[in-house]
């Protein structure tokens, strides 16, 4: 509908703008150097008039040991530092505002962004999108909380990661290069973002490549990265589908499902599927067989990872019952496929996905906001 299209249209906009702060900060202008490649960063260093090895020292800090600030760069020069925050470059590590613990051990980390908003999935509406520095601090910042490395990565969340593609992969290449984190187990995830208008004023229906039209999939396809993609599915059907993902009204699933094959054909990597099981909306023995077939008549019968709903306040659905769930993996796997059933985790403490943002507000924090998690283990 006109809203949705107008979203998507201000993601895509954004997502260029982005991109395009990536570019001023390697001309020696304003920007993060998170994110940025030691040779990168070594082409800052001498665009401000320094050797060629003060970037690789940069680097070390960023990446080895942390930095926050231009003033953590203790091994540069008082002067180079001073340099650097006067052309507008700054770090860009970003603020924990919140952890929500819960008994099992799951922790959930609510990052306040330097403009005071938060990140984590829910309900909010599309504010902006985040910058690649914002992605790779959320995964510093785990590894730094736990003291440990972390090993894999599912880029998604309350956006969605392909209208935003300059940033993620400006991510995904930081992260497995610079952190270290590999490709393999790294994972894109996508609702599904047909061809839009902003593309081609022309296109009234959108109905992906059958256009010809360049889709969001075949967009990240191109960029040949050994991850995975996941689909967000959710239905076995598009009527379905529409009710629970509005979008879906000018992506039928068909088209949808063409595109993986498409994706499929060109990068020779499994696609997987993600389905939301709510209790009796989609979650009957026959919604199962239905996607059963389904994925099987598009050749693409792989993986499907099954994700009991987890409660969110004022949503109007039901997490399903464990038999349930237990019934439809059942259902699915006579069409010899890969089922699996993620685990959930940090219920008690809001901290399953969906549900710690959902309990702060969606607008920008007041400066010195304190924490305040109703019923939040601290």
């Amino acid at each position: 509908d006109k809203v949705d299209q107008q979203q998507v249209t201000a993601a895509l906009k954004n997502a260029d703008a982005t991109a395009s702060t990536l570019k001023l900060a390697l001309s020696g202008g304003k920007g993060a150097l998170l994110g940025l490649t030691q040779e990168e960063l070594e082409t800052i260093a001498v665009e401000h008039g320094e050797k060629k090895y003060r970037g690789k020292q940069i680097y070390d800090a960023l990446y080895k040991r942390g930095a926050r600030e231009i003033d953590d760069f203790k091994q540069l020069p008082k002067s180079f530092r001073e340099l650097l925050a006067q052309s507008g470059l700054y770090v860009g590590r970003s603020e924990v505002h919140h952890v929500a613990k819960a008994k099992d051990g799951t922790a959930k980390l609510l990052i306040k962004l330097s403009d005071n908003r938060i990140v984590e999935t829910g309900k909010g509406g599309f504010a902006r999108n985040l910058k690649a520095n914002e992605i790779v601090d959320q995964v510093l910042a785990v590894q730094e909380y736990f003291g440990q490395r972390v090993t894999h990565i599912v880029f998604m969340g309350m956006g969605e990661p392909l209208l935003n593609l300059p940033s993620v992969i400006a991510a995904h290449r930081c992260l497995n290069q610079e952190v270290g984190i590999g490709a393999r187990n790294m994972t894109i995830s996508t609702v599904g973002i047909p061809a839009t208008k902003a593309q081609n004023p022309r296109l009234t229906v959108c109905v992906s490549s059958q256009v010809g039209v360049p889709n969001a999939i075949m967009k990240l396809a191109k960029h040949k990265i050994q991850s995975t993609l996941a689909v967000s599915l959710h239905a076995p059907n598009q009527d379905l589908r529409i009710q629970l993902i509005p979008s879906a009204k000018v992506y039928p699933i068909e088209a949808l499902l063409m595109d993986c094959q498409a994706y499929f054909n060109y990068t020779k990597r499994r696609v997987s599927f993600e389905y939301t099981l709510l209790a009796g909306v989609n979650d009957s023995r026959d919604d199962a067989r239905e996607l059963g077939q389904l994925l099987r008549k598009y050749g693409l019968a792989g993986h499907v990872n099954i994700i009991p709903y987890n409660p969110v306040d004022g949503a109007p659905y039901d997490r399903p019952t464990k038999r349930g769930v237990e019934e439809f993996k059942q259902e699915l796997e006579k069409y010899k496929m890969e089922v699996t059933v993620r685990e959930t985790r940090g219920l008690e403490a809001a901290a399953a996905c969906g549900q710690l943002r959902n309990a702060f507000q969606k607008t920008p924090l007041e400066e010195g906001a304190s924490a305040a998690l109703s019923g939040a283990a601290s």
